[in-house]
């Protein structure tokens, strides 16, 4: 998938305001018109000008592709990081005009899935109307969900000044993170979106939760994954050993025998929740360096005696 330079193809600096994008697009949405124009790729550039508008016109999406950073140049390949939007404050719908099938795989990636995806919902009585629900996406710690805590969350809300630039307006809030918290479910903090109008309550905040990149430990689901080393003979003849986990160290029986992949499962010590998850062991055998006289002559002497070959069932 490669990066899309939205201010390059509408033809504007990073720090433009909204009113130049607005009048940068308005003039490219004339000249490459499909009805109008005689350009060859009109119809391409038209679609392509379009996509980096919806991007650009909304100060939420706006800041959260600007939040990707100034290192990326059109064309290169891109996936985006886990936490390119965490801790940005959003609201209302995410395609506010054409046809999303017109949008490209980098746009979907960033604002397809999700992204302010719940609809506001407003109640009107006279001059009443509820404020809007916000959405944001916060990055916690594996530890978190096993045990629980309560964490200072700061977020930020893309807002435009009396220049048409958009500032971050931030705020700090005490977040309860509950034991057993999923992936990807969402925490409602009640009357901490907008403000109502007239006599209508406050609008919502929904926490999206993501897991921070662990140096250890994967979660898929419920589940928790550990690559653990295993030497060449605690693989061959078994061994009990401790096995590190976010709830603490368990003892994990090897069998002997056990091969590098074989998934070796602890029982709901996984993401807690009814059930729980469970945590899977996955031995990855290492062996140790060659880097002395004494152990090269250990290596010779066991390719002499076991007169072992991994690659019988290929036929050399």
């Amino acid at each position: 998938m490669d990066y899309k330079d939205y201010y390059k193809i509408i033809g504007v600096e990073k720090d433009a305001s909204q009113d130049e994008i607005k009048r940068a697009y308005r003039k490219l949405a004339r000249k490459y018109h499909p009805d109008v124009s005689k350009e060859a790729d009109a119809e391409a550039r038209f679609k392509e000008v379009g996509e980096a508008y919806e991007a650009l016109k909304d100060p939420e999406k706006r800041a959260a592709y600007d939040r990707l950073g100034a290192n990326w140049q059109a064309g290169q390949d891109f996936n985006p990081p886990p936490d390119w939007d965490a801790g940005f404050e959003f609201s209302g719908a995410g395609y506010t005009g054409g046809d999303a099938s017109d949008y490209s795989d980098f746009f979907e990636s960033l604002f397809g899935r999700g992204f302010g995806s719940a609809q506001t919902q407003r109640q009107h009585t006279g001059f009443n109307a509820r404020g809007e629900d916000h959405h944001a996406k916060v990055m916690i710690d594996i530890e978190d969900a096993y045990h629980g805590a309560t964490r200072a969350i700061t977020l930020q809300s893309p807002e435009l000044d009396n220049s048409s630039h958009i500032i971050n307006k931030q705020r700090t809030l005490n977040v309860k993170i509950p034991k057993g918290v999923k992936q990807g479910q969402r925490i409602r903090l009640t009357g901490q979106g907008s403000a109502g109008m007239g006599n209508a309550p406050a609008g919502d905040l929904y926490l999206e939760i993501e897991f921070k990149p662990h140096s250890i430990y994967r979660v898929d689901g419920h589940d928790v994954y550990l690559d653990f080393p295993l030497t060449p003979w605690e693989a061959a003849l078994g061994a009990t050993l401790k096995v590190p986990t976010p709830s603490g160290l368990v003892d994990l029986k090897i069998t002997a025998g056990t091969i590098t992949g074989r998934k070796l499962r602890l029982k709901a010590r996984g993401i807690p929740g009814k059930p729980a998850g469970d945590l899977y062991v996955v031995p990855q055998i290492t062996l140790p360096p060659a880097d002395s006289e004494t152990a090269k002559e250990l290596y010779r002497k066991m390719e002499k005696e076991m007169a072992y070959n991994p690659r019988g069932k290929l036929g050399v």
